[in-house]
């Protein structure tokens, strides 16, 4: 299943989140710091989105209260409800 999530309160302007059910099986990021967002979705591939939620949610970045990682699973949330 494939679903776009639209981050709020960061620099990437969207995720494309693709499951296979309760597993990932890729994560793109458009925008964001390139590098790091590039190697969070190659260490998610594969991995249950409980998982990563339980590992990512809350994470912050600099001053603000979320990070592309904290949104992501915000995204993977909504992709598993829909």
């Amino acid at each position: 299943m494939a679903y776009t999530f639209r981050p709020r309160g960061v620099c990437s302007q969207a995720i494309d989140i693709e499951l296979d059910g309760d597993v990932i099986s890729s994560v793109i990021f458009h925008g964001g710091c390139e590098g790091n967002l590039k190697a969070i979705s190659k260490l998610i591939a594969g991995q249950k989105v409980d998982d990563v939620i339980a590992l990512l949610e809350g994470n912050t970045c600099g001053p603000r209260s979320t990070s592309c990682a904290d949104q992501l699973t915000q995204g993977l949330k909504e992709a598993l409800a829909s």
